[in-house]
């Protein structure tokens, strides 16, 4: 009777160890999308910021040249009124 309750015990050990081992493997697969799906995400979420980083780059530079212009604009046309103070000067 020993035998026979030791040998149904290790049967049914043997009967549900697989089991655990397809669950098992069902939840690291679950877990291996999951992570993928996060990896994608964050990459997906990388590129935008990085669009948006360049843009915002691009704009700074435009305005950057804009103010460059708007400055050297005025400096000529300070440089021009200086010259035609000096030289009304002189000629009085």
């Amino acid at each position: 009777m020993k035998t026979s309750l030791a040998v149904f015990g290790a049967a049914l050990l043997a009967a549900t160890l697989p089991a655990c081992s397809d669950r098992a493997q069902e939840e690291s697969r679950e877990a291996g999308d999951a992570i993928g799906s996060d990896i994608e995400q964050a990459g997906d979420d990388a590129v935008q910021a990085t669009e948006e980083a360049a843009d915002d780059a691009g704009a700074a530079a435009r305005d950057l040249g804009r103010d460059i212009s708007e400055g050297a604009d005025a400096a000529a046309d300070e440089t021009g009124e200086a010259m035609s103070e000096a030289g009304n000067r002189i000629r009085d």
